[in-house]
Order: C-alpha cells, then structure tokens, then sequence
C-alpha cells in the first residue's frame, strides 16, 4: 500500500474514532460503564490500522485529544462530569479549528460583481 493511502486510512480511522466518541460525551444520559466499554472497542479498531506521522496542526491536536481521551477512560477521577466538559471543550476546539477554512466571508463581495454593463 502506498504511503499516501496508508496516511489517509489512518485519518479516517482517527476521526471515526473521535466522532464515535464525542457522540458517547453527548449523551444526555452519561453512563461511564458503557462510554468506557464502547471507547475501548473503538480504540481496538484504531490499533489494528498502522500510525503514520500526522503534521497538521489539527490532525496532532486530534490525536493528543485521543491519548486524553483513553487517559480519561483508564483513570477517571471523582469528578466525571468536569473531565466529560474538559473533553467536550477541546473536542469543540478541534472541530472549530478544522472548519475554520471552510466558513471564510467574502467580503465586499458586491463590489467585486462586475458584469461589463
């Protein structure tokens, strides 16, 4: 397999894994058992792909959030509900940091129109 192609399985495999478990975090009805259960799963599926080195700024962030993530799951503390808010907030981080290319304003873009009239 080509290096590029083993690169983009590996994102894939990646943002699988953390869309799985921002929408275990966004349950109304948390249950640690179950997230626990259910991020273990999905962490052995990110195993089985082959890492490769990640440069951009959002994809390392994405793979920090990960270890936090499993950090998380392995070594709860008293309090969970502080942990799943510092979890959501860095996951709405990443997700805003990815996006930020995509929502540019034109601006002036009236100005710009020029039809030759």
């Amino acid at each position: 397999m080509h290096d590029k192609a083993k690169r983009i399985k590996y994102i894939r495999v990646l943002e699988k894994f953390f869309k799985r478990n921002l929408s275990l975090l966004r349950l109304e009805n948390f249950d640690f058992d179950l997230y626990k259960q259910r991020t273990l799963k999905n962490f052995e599926e990110l195993q089985k792909s082959e890492a490769v080195d990640l440069n951009s700024n959002y994809l390392a962030g994405l793979k920090r959030h990960i270890d936090a993530i499993m950090y998380f799951a392995h070594h709860p503390n008293n309090d969970l509900e502080e942990q799943k808010q510092n979890l959501l907030k860095e996951a709405n981080l990443l997700l805003k940091d990815k996006n930020q290319s995509n929502y540019k304003k034109d601006k002036h873009k009236n100005q710009k129109f020029d039809d030759g009239y």
